[in-house]
């Protein structure tokens, strides 16, 4: 046998995509890496030469992120160790990296919108809906309309004018599983013909302990949702909406914005749903520190700055046709579109103004060519002084099944 006299100091790791390999030990005093074989979860298995006291030379497999015993290795939970990242570091690359998955928990002391309106009439239907069931399932829906300039230019004024609610499931254990929606596009598409976007959320839920707003489950939602509408960690009109029934019988509706911190822990996976509900816990890779100590959850409160609530009854649309993505309610059919435009003529109503129900142009988006016929019904819906070309009233009567016109 051939006794290497090599100083362990001196040994070295490498790392290599294979899992399988044929390792040669050298017959002399030169030092190589064994390589490492890839493992689950972004870890690698790192085989290490180990010089024992006879001289001869032992192969010692090693995780990267845990050590022979187990215990975790890595510069934070679940991650790989400083060496394993880079061989050197300096002081300010390690507080600079370390800094990373630090949060100094504090509360914002402002909303960045000034108020939000929302519609009357949208509003009372969705709460309508939720006394099916006595407010105790869940449910959400997006709000869509517009953001304004508000008295000072620091903030903005949010009004919401319709509502649309993608397909869910209530979730027995409480919340909701949102489902996928092959509509979602033409709902974008459509709110964007109409001149809107959207601009918020809205969510009912059963009655809750005073001082509990949102479940953590809620409020990382909300952060994802906002994160979307600013496009990364900005500022944000994007308003979350809870509606829920008091003592009184009587639905209140409260409007919320997460704060910009919330923004960046959830954009980091920063933060999770654990046991207690009004609280968000810190994912172990992560450290937060509130009011000087560390702290392994956050109260659901301090991510939460309140926006006042006014209401109006939209100018431009009404809110008579039945939602899609209703299980309690009659889908939408024919008959309801014949019903609604039906009552052109009389009451007061024009063609023009029974057509201007967001969920009744989502339903004809169906029927309708989205790219041609679509934008001309929607730019007189949104423009009154630009008259529906009486070729579409024709054609949509016909849909409906009218007879003698409209």
């Amino acid at each position: 046998m051939v006794h290497c006299r090599v100083d362990p100091a001196t040994t070295i790791e490498a790392k290599a995509p294979s899992a399988s390999v044929d390792v040669d030990v050298p017959d002399s005093n030169a030092v190589s890496a064994a390589p490492a074989s890839s493992t689950a979860a972004g870890t690698t298995l790192i085989t290490r030469r180990k010089i024992l006291p006879d001289g001869t030379i032992q192969l010692v497999h090693e995780n990267s992120v845990t050590d022979a015993k187990g215990r975790d290795r890595g510069f934070r939970k679940g991650m790989l160790s400083l060496r394993d990242m880079k061989m050197h570091w300096t002081l300010a690359e390690f507080t600079a990296m370390d800094a990373q998955y630090t949060f100094q928990i504090k509360r914002q002391d402002e909303a960045w919108s000034e108020n939000v309106s929302l519609d009357s009439s949208s509003c009372n239907n969705f709460q309508n809906y939720l006394r099916n069931f006595k407010f105790q399932r869940q449910r959400f829906g997006y709000l869509y309309g517009t953001f304004e300039q508000g008295e000072t230019n620091e903030k903005t004024k949010v009004r919401a004018e319709c509502i649309y609610e993608p397909p869910q499931e209530a979730n027995p254990s409480g919340g909701f599983i949102h489902l996928h929606d092959d509509d979602e596009g033409k709902v974008e598409n459509l709110a964007s013909m109409l001149g809107l976007k959207r601009v918020g959320w809205i969510f009912g839920h059963p009655p809750r302990e005073k001082g509990f707003q949102f479940s953590s489950s809620e409020v990382i939602m909300a952060a994802e949702l906002q994160l979307e509408a600013a496009n990364g960690v900005e500022p944000t009109g994007f308003v979350s909406v809870k509606v829920t029934v008091g003592d009184d019988g009587h639905a209140s509706f409260e409007a919320f914005q997460i704060s910009k911190l919330c923004m960046e822990m959830v954009a980091e996976q920063a933060l999770e749903v654990g046991a207690k509900p009004g609280f968000c816990y810190v994912n172990e890779s992560f450290t937060a520190i509130q009011e000087g100590k560390e702290s392994t959850t956050v109260e659901n409160n301090f991510f939460l700055t309140l926006v006042p609530i006014v209401q109006h009854q939209s100018k431009i649309f009404i809110c008579q046709f039945p939602f899609a993505n209703r299980d309690l309610e009659p889908q939408q059919t024919m008959d309801d579109l014949k019903r609604q435009l039906a009552k052109s003529g009389s009451q007061g109503w024009s063609f023009i103004d029974l057509l201007s129900d967001f969920n009744l142009l989502l339903y004809l988006c169906h029927f309708l060519d989205v790219d041609i016929d679509m934008p001309n019904i929607c730019r007189s819906v949104s423009n009154r002084d630009i008259p529906l070309d009486d070729g579409y009233k024709l054609i949509i009567s016909g849909i409906a099944g009218l007879e003698g016109g409209y």
